[in-house]
């Protein structure tokens, strides 16, 4: 027969369960006045009144993170940007086959001046179209098809044509020049036809000018939208501390507005001035020499030696060459 094990009760106290109920109830009701005087210190406002009652029904305040916004999907509009892009160009190109070029523009690729001179000159009445004056602007021809006069003179049915100028100091790229100044053109002979600059190097500047007689090709590397890289030797008073070049790239305000460099780097130090290389991506006035001289550095030599994959290699000064199809193409491949 099993024997009862019995243990002193001495020393020991025997748990409550009513007590318990009760204590319990008592830790309750702190709970709860704690979690009111908690939620009354809330802001009064329409929108934290659910908040209110879900802190005081939860018995837990909640602890709230920021999220992150989640990332933007690509849509199909991303997706097909640069196929749209592409049958957008398409049409450009065969709504130009279909309804010609404008008289302006080609009055331009073939040398007649800038688009608003070639402007004065349809105006003017000056023009003829299939011996007919043309005075209205934006009239639309076929130059392999039709026949354009100006002042007389029949616009003759060239190829188009490429040169790379090593422009010398003391030159300008303007066609006239009331001044009588040399001009860069003065430098390519009248056997190679007529054909005007790419852009412009101030009077002091020398380097890379790039010649033709293509319109087209011409814009592509002059108007801001295609971002053509032109990078230029740049000699300044001064020796440059790293935070003039880093403020070169964040750029500076000019009366047109802002500009920066693309690039730029520290070549070397001669005597008591810096060389530079900067890379710019638009076609203000003289735009290299009033960002250094707001940035307390004067320009001392300014030499362009690219301009796109094109760069001025060997050339002397005064000295042309043609350029290769391989290097017209990759011109036009860049300011897509």
């Amino acid at each position: 027969m099993k024997k009862k094990l019995s243990f002193p009760t001495q020393g020991f106290r025997k748990k409550s369960a009513k007590k318990t109920k009760w204590a319990g109830k008592k830790n309750d009701k702190k709970l709860s006045d704690s979690l009111k005087r908690n939620a009354e210190q809330l802001p009064k406002s329409s929108k934290t009144f659910s908040m209110k009652q879900g802190f005081l029904k939860s018995g837990v305040r909640k602890k709230t993170t920021k999220r992150r916004a989640a990332p933007e999907r690509p849509t199909r509009k991303h997706l097909f940007a640069s196929e749209n892009k592409i049958k957008q160009d398409a049409q450009n190109k065969n709504e130009t086959s279909v309804l010609g070029h404008r008289l302006q523009k080609v009055l331009a690729a073939a040398g007649f001046g800038s688009r608003r001179e070639c402007e004065e000159l349809i105006a003017s009445g000056r023009v003829e179209v299939d011996h007919k004056i043309v005075t209205e602007l934006g009239v639309r021809v076929f130059p392999m098809n039709q026949e354009i006069r100006v002042d007389g003179e029949t616009l003759k049915k060239t190829k188009p044509i490429y040169l790379a100028l090593y422009k010398p100091k003391g030159y300008v790229c303007t066609h006239y020049d009331p001044e009588r100044r040399p001009r860069a053109i003065d430098l390519i002979p009248e056997k190679m036809g007529r054909v005007f600059p790419i852009g412009r190097l101030d009077l002091e500047s020398e380097g890379l000018l790039l010649m033709t007689n293509d319109g087209a090709l011409s814009e592509r590397l002059t108007h801001p939208k295609y971002e053509a890289s032109k990078c230029y030797r740049v000699q300044v008073a001064g020796l440059i501390e790293p935070v003039i070049v880093q403020q070169l790239k964040k750029g500076v305000w000019l009366a047109e507005g802002h500009a920066k460099a693309s690039y730029a780097v520290i070549k070397g130090v001669h005597k008591n001035s810096s060389i530079l290389e900067i890379e710019l991506k638009e076609g203000k006035n003289r735009e290299i020499r009033r960002l250094l001289a707001r940035l307390g550095h004067k320009v001392l030599s300014l030499k362009r030696i690219a301009v796109g994959t094109v760069r001025l290699g060997k050339l002397i000064p005064g000295e042309y060459r043609l350029l290769t199809n391989s290097e017209v193409d990759k011109l036009y491949n860049a300011t897509q």
